[in-house]
């Protein structure tokens, strides 16, 4: 928190990568009017998310129940990530046992569903991608 108190030049590195929860918010209200500061969108944001919004060229968001002016710059860096591919992802998954079942709730949907075929062709698991809401019971 006492990041927000700087007033000089600063870089915050943040963790929330899609900006929709965490310090980032407090952070982002406070630099984004500035023209002065940037912002660094760094790997993968998903639609729907305040870094999506940024990356697509937002002039405002709605933060904290007000609407913040974007007047930083805004550079957008997507092929940069600290999330495996899906190659890395199957390799992990050959290394484990078979589960009863492998439920993706991650990532965009196609990417996602795309991910889940590779799933079921390379290693003959099931593989669900649930809708948004579904209740799944685990045992």
């Amino acid at each position: 928190m006492d990041i927000n108190n700087t007033t000089g030049p600063a870089i915050i590195v943040s963790s929330a990568g899609m900006a929709t929860g965490g310090r980032v918010r407090h952070h982002l209200h406070r630099i984004l009017p500035d023209p002065r500061n940037a912002v660094v969108i760094v790997g993968s944001a998903a639609a729907g998310t305040r870094s999506r919004d940024l990356a697509d060229g937002a002039r405002t968001l709605k933060m904290f129940g007000e609407y913040v002016p974007v007047r930083a710059e805004v550079a957008d860096v997507p092929h940069f990530s600290a999330h495996a591919g899906a190659d890395r992802i199957i390799d992990w998954m050959r290394a484990a046992p078979a589960p009863h079942a492998t439920y993706l709730v991650h990532g965009e949907e196609t990417a996602a569903e795309a991910l889940r075929d590779r799933i079921d062709h390379e290693l003959g698991w099931t593989a669900v991608v649930p809708k948004s809401g579904e209740a799944v019971l685990v045992r």
